[in-house]
């Protein structure tokens, strides 16, 4: 592709240099870029990539797409100066791949919980429904039935476009993607172009990267301030910041509630182990989800499936068929008649929910014993508020290691505990090893009990020290139960 024409995506200031010239790519890391490529240069949140243009003209970039051009560099490449060269990186990655996402009916799920299980089940339902369809999500991303394997809840602008392009390719027609609020500031989807965004509920989570609950609702508010008039809105009219995703939206602006009335308004009639029964717009259907925030989930799902224009009918029958995302309240029932939940509960309103969900089915026939842990290297405020909400809604409680990065586990441990009273302590244990928090929960546990494995989820590993060990809690559990059967 000719410079000139890869850059039309862009607003440039000024070009200094030919624009005639034949690229062979778009990168944004000096040390990844090849002869001929365009090198963007991004003021990231660690490093400023114009501290880079150098490095990558040395390695053969062809063009340079910067804010300010270096001293003394301005003969040896073409320069393309912008504004704000972070949308650029997208805007170039669109225009490169030949803009896929226009070609997508893509559909983006924001929130601090329930991304991954709509976006999943979105992409499961029209599977089923017969078209071809991608996935991008935090446990893997999906392009019709090949999986993909993910590093980021929302990958770099580069991978973003190039799956897209790779689902065109397949002969996708609908793509469903987790926007997470760092992709959101970072402005890792730009250049994307969506039919759809959905708002699933906002509560403390990443303050270290935002700060201030304000920072973080903003960005998520970005995103459906974005979206274009053909597209459409879809918000929690039962969450707090629900209303305020839809303010200044251009997009057809829809609503979902348990509580109130909405466009799409739902009602639990009973909860049971095997799932729930839903009244949804005022039709019955039993699903095999457990939990209000389950509730809530199906409740957006079947409102974007309409809102894309499927049939009410058709939807509610594919939705009573549908099953729990992997590491999202899974079930493992063990020989000795207990009964184990994973979940990637990692926030104090995600616990809480999934504490609540089984206190549901349980209707207080059986004991909560939770093994629960923080994350190292992310926001140390949720630490005590975590440990109090297991406290609060369990009668038992572990405290252990989740993935301690570059923290010392005991260390996490101790925020947590410093949450709780003296009281609240006699119904708690500290055991650091994360395998030996879970299988004292088990040891403990009795006929009609439940053991609430929690913060993990799908994750297959245990970041320590920068380094990721094999560790699967389902895994785990399986093996621990088996034992039992032997």
């Amino acid at each position: 592709m000719k410079l000139n024409e890869l850059i039309q995506a862009l607003d440039a200031l000024k070009i200094i240099g030919k624009d005639e010239i034949e690229i062979t790519g778009v990168q944004s890391d000096s040390r990844f870029i090849k002869p001929g490529e365009v090198f963007v240069a991004v003021r990231g949140t660690a490093v400023d990539g114009h501290d880079f243009i150098e490095a990558a003209l040395e390695k053969g970039a062809a063009a340079v797409v910067c804010e300010e051009i270096p001293e003394g560099l301005n003969d040896k490449a073409t320069f393309v100066v912008v504004k704000d060269s972070t949308p650029a990186v997208g805007l170039l990655a669109s225009q490169w791949y030949g803009n896929p996402s226009r070609r997508l009916v893509l559909v983006g799920v924001t929130g601090t919980n329930g991304k991954t299980t709509i976006a999943t089940l979105l992409y499961k339902m029209f599977l089923q429904m017969g078209h071809k369809a991608g996935l991008i999500s935090t446990v893997c991303n999906y392009i019709n039935e090949r999986p993909i394997p993910t590093e980021h809840t929302t990958p770099d602008p580069l991978t973003l476009h190039r799956l897209m392009a790779e689902m065109v390719a397949d002969g996708c027609e609908y793509a469903f993607m987790e926007v997470s609020s760092h992709a959101i500031d970072q402005r890792r989807i730009s250049g994307l172009d969506f039919n759809g965004g959905i708002f699933t509920n906002l509560t403390r989570d990443h303050l270290d990267y935002h700060k201030t609950v304000e920072n973080y609702l903003r960005a998520k508010k970005r995103f459906f301030d974005d979206l274009p008039a053909t597209a459409f809105a879809l918000t929690n009219a039962d969450d707090k910041s629900g209303m305020v995703m839809l303010q200044n939206t251009k997009a057809r602006k829809l609503t979902y509630s348990l509580r109130t009335m909405a466009d799409f308004k739902g009602k639990i009639l009973e909860a049971h182990v095997e799932g729930t029964d839903l009244l949804i717009n005022n039709h019955e259907v039993t699903v095999h989800f457990v939990g209000r925030f389950n509730a809530y989930n199906l409740l957006a799902v079947y409102a974007a499936a309409v809102a894309l224009g499927k049939d009410p009918e058709e939807v509610l029958v594919i939705l009573s068929t549908l099953h729990p995302v992997t590491g999202r309240f899974e079930t493992i029932r063990s020989p000795k008649g207990f009964t184990a939940i994973v979940d990637y509960a990692h926030t104090p309103d995600a616990l809480t929910n999934v504490l609540n969900a089984i206190h549901e089915v349980l209707e207080g026939k059986g004991r909560i014993i939770t093994v629960v842990g923080c994350g190292g290297n992310r926001d140390k405020g949720k630490r005590p508020l975590m440990a109090k909400e297991a406290v609060r809604l369990s009668d038992l409680v572990i405290l252990t290691s989740d993935n301690p990065r570059f923290e010392e586990p005991d260390a996490i441990i101790d925020d947590m505990a410093a949450g709780l009273s003296v009281a609240d302590m006699e119904r708690v244990l500290r055991i650091t090893d994360r395998a030996q928090a879970i299988k004292t929960a088990t040891m403990m546990a009795q006929r009609g009990d439940v053991v609430l494995v929690a913060g993990k989820g799908h994750e297959d590993y245990q970041e320590v020290k920068g380094v990721k060990h094999h560790f699967d809690d389902r895994e785990l559990l399986r093996e621990l139960f088996a034992t039992e059967e032997a």
